[in-house]
């Protein structure tokens, strides 16, 4: 599909009229009339600002094979701006380094007021670290889990 075909797609997906497109643009109607008719090509500037107007890639508009056009336009925006493909595992690195770090300033509050339940976690504890030790130790893996994930998040920009 060409850049003709795809502007002239998206502009009635939207429910546009070419003098509409154009005023969003800042262009004539004319020119959307050539960029449609396959008469003319949009500057490079002008590229830019249809891609970011309807969401797609450049890549969407400009590729002419059959790949591009089965792919969904909204999912071709990796290399817009805005668009972070490592925003879940960033979200979810802060929610286990909070909730780890949380969970140690709980567990030294209830150490400390209330030593007989650190006691008789300790008590219970199957393995041979006691019961305060194994807390710590799922607290900081909490912490560390959660640090992987935002550099590996933040990788991914």
């Amino acid at each position: 599909m060409a850049l003709s075909e795809r502007l002239y797609e998206l502009r009635k997906k939207r429910g546009l009229s070419q003098e509409q497109l154009a005023d969003q643009l800042g262009v004539s109607r004319q020119a959307v009339s050539k960029w449609e008719s396959g008469r003319a090509v949009p500057e490079t500037n002008t590229l830019i600002s249809i891609s970011t107007f309807f969401d797609v890639s450049l890549d969407y508009l400009m590729k002419e094979d059959d790949s591009a056009a089965h792919e969904s336009p909204a999912g071709l925006m990796n290399d817009m701006p805005g668009k972070d493909p490592g925003r879940k595992k960033s979200v979810l690195g802060m929610i286990c380094c909070i909730g780890g770090i949380v969970c140690m300033i709980i567990w030294a509050f209830v150490s400390i007021l209330i030593p007989s339940m650190s006691h008789q976690i300790s008590e219970s504890s199957v393995i041979t670290v006691d019961g305060n030790g194994i807390l710590l130790i799922l607290c900081l893996a909490a912490v560390i889990a959660g640090a992987v994930f935002l550099l590996s998040g933040r990788s991914e920009k």
